[in-house]
């Protein structure tokens, strides 16, 4: 049914023969600019700062909704637009053949506004008989400048693939493809500015921060991506709190008391003017002043929000704006603007009747006085002229020319060379926004500036920033001064570049730049103690313990010095630790070489007294070779204990074990022959024992040379497998290095030991048992009494070794040596040289032989 109606519809409208009538919806809304040409670009831009609320009871038709608030920069942006476009029509290189047209329109910046002039710039344009044969001709739009209004814009648009490019929308979400397919800017994305701020904190040293964002999209991504690179940077973030515009005064009063009770000097601020403008007010007025202000490129440059007011709060601000540029011509255009009063194309009025304070229509009627038409702005000191800061006028100039040359590459199209299906170009007398879209994202181009112009697969250009600082004048004028420059392409740690010959102003008109921190930095020699609940940004310092070292500030833990090296008292380096050995130059050293080489003269001399006596019969007595082998022993065992002072090496070290080992049971060998021959010699005087013959001199000699060079064997394996060698001994003392000779192979070092003891054992139990078998000078008695001292002394030896640090064991080990080898010398020796010397009448075989006591001795 409802099919046949629609048939009947237009087969009447066939008939009668007239064109459909445009009906609008609503009330009539004109543009603030227009121009006519082939090709229409609109413009979107905040001319005015608020809307003029309407009453809620709607008794009367609202009409067109008002605003209120002029903002000048933005009619600086339109007429920048309105330049660009003039100049484009007028060169002969790019569209020489195509006439572009304008249509510009006031967002207010209101969500609803904006998406009101997006539908007006989209719909059907209404010719002068009203009729609807003349379709929307716009293929990209211009704005706007607060990204909240943008993305009204771009979700409006998108879904029709008409090209939006934004000078000013730095939101991050807005680079997402998926939601607003067709939108590009030419200033970069939040995302780069986020990590920047982040990155600007770092450079200044500032870890400890409040954060304040505007309470929408913008905002809350900006912080949100600003909070994550803040972390990776190291800066902590005390507070961060969110603020907009229409919240009750209440909250902006409990965030005045949040910045106020803060520790932190710096606050960030990634909000929208307008927002920050209302918080202004209250700080002021509660004169919470001198902290450093980090801005976002929202309010960072805005010129209204620039009164001596809010400077007083946030002089001396600091962040990222877009670069500035020279165009030139523009403040020339701009000059000689003048205001129309033909409907669609009034814009400049309201700024025109406030500077020359008359009407230019009576219907205003504003001001008392008409416009005689004389005025002009030259010589008038007025923003709207001022183009020193350029830098979002530089931004809506590439982004016209980035619609021009894409426009210039779909008119230049070479069919059967085109992008399009089947190789086919975009038809020139009916051009679909989808088409401009495409080649939109093919552009690449330098402007007159040298500035290169593209954008990557977000619509997004590279990130290049100026760092701008608020300055006041001597006339009292806020400047925002260049001190220096951020560019994402450089390397890491590079992107950073101060401008050379500029003086920053910080906060409380300093020149030095503030420190804000939660706690101070950490010295060398001390490390950071995180404080339970608290961000890593607030520590204690905790000196390094001995043995550890910090070199540098803010340390997370101190290092250990390596084992050989000690830290200072400040904790802050290491040095090499004192080595400790037992030295030929010390006093116990001294002293063990003095009794050693007093043992070897006391052996010499017992040896010369021996040889000298070498016929007498307590000489000849119990085999005079043996006792000479034995004081041969006896002086290398009193020499051998040199070789345990000094300092170890390879040799030494494995030589004064060895040497100890092999000389003592040489030693030990010839006492046991001597005991052997003792016990065998009264043996052979029982009748029919022939026992003399099998233990005669040539089987000592054997015996003696058997067990030595068993010792050397086991000295050979013990220096085949696993040697003695050198060691730094780092455990006993922290302060100092105890070279010493590790045994290597402690199995060998207690075999070799055992050997020997083994050895004293056996020789002390034979002489015990030939104590009492008579005889004038009965040997054994004396070899007993050495045995039970060398025996004595080992075994307090072991106990004493283990115990003993350092260089203490190494004189521990000198001195059982030399109390052993003076144990032998004196009870077996001195005896015989006391009757030898004083009692040389005992000195015969007769007395020797004879059955009584010496009682002499």
């Amino acid at each position: 049914m409802l099919l046949i109606v629609d048939l009947l519809f237009f087969f009447l409208m066939d008939v009668i023969g007239e064109s459909p009538m445009c009906q609008i919806y609503g009330t009539k809304e004109l543009p603030q600019f227009s121009k006519e040409g082939d090709i229409i670009i609109g413009g979107i831009f905040s001319f005015h700062q608020n809307p003029v609320t309407v009453s809620p009871a709607l008794t009367i038709n609202p009409g067109v909704i008002q605003c209120e608030g002029l903002e000048i920069g933005e009619l600086q942006y339109a007429h920048t637009m309105m330049f660009v476009i003039d100049e484009i029509n007028n060169s002969t290189e790019l569209l020489p053949d195509v006439t572009l047209g304008y249509r510009i329109f006031d967002s207010c910046p209101s969500i609803p506004l904006s998406i009101r002039s997006s539908l007006n710039l989209m719909n059907p344009y209404r010719n002068k008989e009203g009729l609807c044969n003349n379709f929307s001709n716009v293929y990209a739009v211009i704005g706007d400048t607060t990204s909240t209004s943008t993305i009204g814009i771009a979700r409006t648009l998108g879904p029709f693939n008409i090209p939006v490019i934004s000078h000013s929308a730095t939101c991050a979400c807005l680079s997402d493809r998926k939601i607003y397919p067709s939108f590009f800017r030419t200033i970069p994305s939040d995302i780069h500015q986020s990590k920047a701020l982040a990155k600007l904190v770092k450079h200044f040293g500032w870890t400890w921060v409040g954060a304040i964002r505007t309470n929408n999209d913008y905002g809350n991504g900006g912080m949100a991506t600003f909070l994550e690179a803040a972390t990776k940077e190291g800066v902590c973030v005390e507070y961060s709190v969110a603020i907009y515009r229409t919240d009750p005064r209440e909250t902006f009063l409990e965030v005045v008391d949040i910045i106020r009770k803060s520790t932190s000097k710096v606050i960030v601020a990634f909000v929208d003017a307008t927002d920050l403008d209302v918080l202004m007010k209250e700080l002021y007025a509660q004169n919470v002043t001198g902290l450093q202000w980090v801005g976002s490129e929202g309010w960072i440059t805005y010129r209204y929000f620039a009164s001596l007011e809010n400077y007083a709060v946030v002089q001396g601000a600091v962040g990222f704006a877009a670069l500035n540029a020279y165009i030139p011509g523009l403040q020339e255009f701009l000059t000689n603007s003048r205001p129309s009063i033909t409907p669609g194309n009034q814009g400049l009025v309201e700024l025109w009747e406030t500077i020359f304070q008359c009407s230019l229509s009576s219907e205003r009627g504003i001001y008392q006085r008409d416009c005689n038409g004389t005025e002009t702005l030259h010589g008038v000191k007025t923003r709207f002229t001022d183009v020193s800061d350029a830098s979002l006028m530089n931004n809506v100039y590439k982004a016209i020319y980035a619609v021009a040359h894409a426009l210039s590459m779909l008119f230049n199209c070479k069919e059967g060379h085109g992008p399009f299906e089947n190789n086919t170009c975009a038809n020139r007398k009916n051009v679909q926004p989808w088409q401009e879209l495409h080649y939109l994202t093919q552009v690449n181009f330098t402007t007159k500036t040298g500035e290169n112009v593209l954008f990557d697969e977000s619509g997004d250009p590279v990130a290049r920033y100026a760092l701008v600082n608020w300055q006041l004048d001597n006339t009292g004028y806020i400047k925002f001064e260049t001190i220096g420059y951020y560019d994402a392409s450089w390397p890491e740690g590079q992107q950073f570049e101060m401008k050379v010959g500029v003086r920053a102003i910080w906060a409380g008109e300093s020149h030095e730049v503030p420190q804000s921190i939660c706690s101070d930095s950490c010295l060398a020699g001390t490390r950071r103690a995180f404080i339970k609940g608290k961000p890593i940004c607030c520590f204690d310092c905790i000196a390094c313990a001995e043995g550890e070292f910090s070199n540098s500030t803010n340390a997370v833990k101190c290092e250990k010095c390596a084992p050989e090296y000690k830290s200072n008292e400040e904790r802050n380096h290491c040095y090499l630790k004192s080595i400790e050995f037992l030295t030929f130059t010390e006093l116990m050293g001294i002293m063990l070489v003095t009794l050693s080489f007093f043992g070897t003269f006391s052996t010499f001399a017992v040896s010369l007294i021996f040889f000298c006596q070498r016929h007498t019969a307590i000489v000849r007595a119990n085999n005079s070779e043996l006792s000479f082998l034995l004081l041969f022993s006896l002086s290398l065992c009193f020499l051998c204990s040199l070789t345990f002072i000094g300092r170890p090496s390879d040799w030494s070290c494995m030589l004064r074990h060895t040497a100890f080992g092999i000389t003592f049971v040489l030693c030990v060998s010839c006492i046991l022959g001597k005991t052997t021959v003792v016990l065998l010699a009264f043996r052979a005087t029982v009748p029919g024992s022939n026992m003399m013959k099998w233990f005669g001199p040539t089987q000592q000699r054997v015996s003696v040379l058997a067990l030595t060079l068993l010792q050397v064997l086991l000295c050979a394996i013990w220096l085949a497998i696993n040697p003695p060698h050198p060691f730094k001994n780092t455990h006993y003392y922290s302060e100092k290095i105890i070279l010493e000779c590790a045994l290597g192979s402690p199995l060998g070092f207690w075999a070799v030991l055992g050997y020997i003891g083994i050895l004293a054992m056996l020789c002390f139990g034979l002489a015990f048992l030939a104590r009492k078998l008579p005889d004038n000078f009965n040997e054994a008695r004396f070899i007993t009494f050495s045995m039970l001292i060398f025996c004595a002394v080992w075994i307090t030896f072991i106990p004493a070794y283990v115990s003993s640090p350092g260089k203490l064991s190494v004189a521990v080990e000198i001195f059982a040596i030399l109390a052993s080898s003076y144990g032998m010398l004196f009870c077996i020796f001195f005896p015989k040289c006391y009757i030898i010397l004083f009692k040389p009448q005992y000195n015969t075989k007769k007395h020797l032989m004879s059955k009584g006591t010496l009682k002499a001795l």
